[in-house]
């Protein structure tokens, strides 16, 4: 059973992720040239802190939804799982480039083969698995009633709009290009929108755990819910 502690833990995780990256995520804009090593460093313990979080928010969400969404609620936990481990492999180049030159000569998100090796991990494999944990989480709600249905529709949105990042791999590598494979839109906007709704999705566990549901909802509450 997922209980009222369990929510509130998924939850608060899920906000303070958020949070957290409206702080992290400024940091990769405030140079207009190769950032300080002090910056790139600290942008990624950032990142590890984030995404340890948002790993407790996806192993939350998969005791949410529970046996009945079985299929379901196992693809968005592997997607949100590869998604989160992948993006720690990132920052792991990243820092390590910044711990080879501190001097601040190289900017790790355009300078170097490892740039270049995290194109893809940044762009268009974070953006399909990031489609495939939201849909997956949708339609395992709608199953259980778990969340409400304008947050189930908005994730399905954002899942398409994610999808729709994908063929950015086909436009170079110009951070200044919105729809680069490493570009502004294709990497910091939309994972930053993922963010925020990944913080709607905890307000959302949350305001459930206040109503004082423990579990899955039953066939006449998730009747009401579809009603409405």
């Amino acid at each position: 059973m997922f209980t009222r502690a369990d929510r509130r833990l998924t939850g608060a995780c899920a906000l303070l992720a958020s949070a957290l990256s409206l702080v992290m995520i400024p940091l990769y804009f405030i140079y207009s040239g190769p950032p300080p090593a002090g910056n790139v460093l600290t942008r990624n313990l950032l990142t590890v802190v984030i995404f340890t979080l948002f790993l407790l928010f996806v192993t939350g969400t998969r005791r949410m939804l529970g046996p009945s969404a079985r299929l379901a609620g196992d693809i968005a936990a592997v997607s949100g799982v590869v998604y989160a481990a992948m993006t720690l492999v990132a920052a792991s180049l990243e820092t390590g480039v910044a711990l080879e030159h501190p001097d601040g000569s190289l900017d790790p998100t355009v300078d170097g083969p490892l740039a270049h090796g995290m194109a893809l991990l940044h762009g268009p494999i974070a953006r399909l698995l990031i489609a495939t944990f939201l849909t997956a989480l949708a339609v395992g709600a709608r199953r259980t009633g778990a969340l409400p249905r304008w947050v189930r529709i908005g994730s399905l949105v954002l899942a398409v709009v994610n999808v729709a990042f994908v063929p950015s791999l086909f436009n170079g590598m110009n951070p200044a290009n919105f729809y680069a494979a490493n570009g502004w839109g294709s990497t910091a906007s939309i994972g930053a929108v993922f963010m925020l709704w990944t913080a709607v999705l905890g307000d959302a566990i949350l305001r459930t755990s206040r109503d004082g549901s423990d579990g899955p909802a039953q066939p006449a509450r998730l009747q009401a819910e579809e009603a409405r």
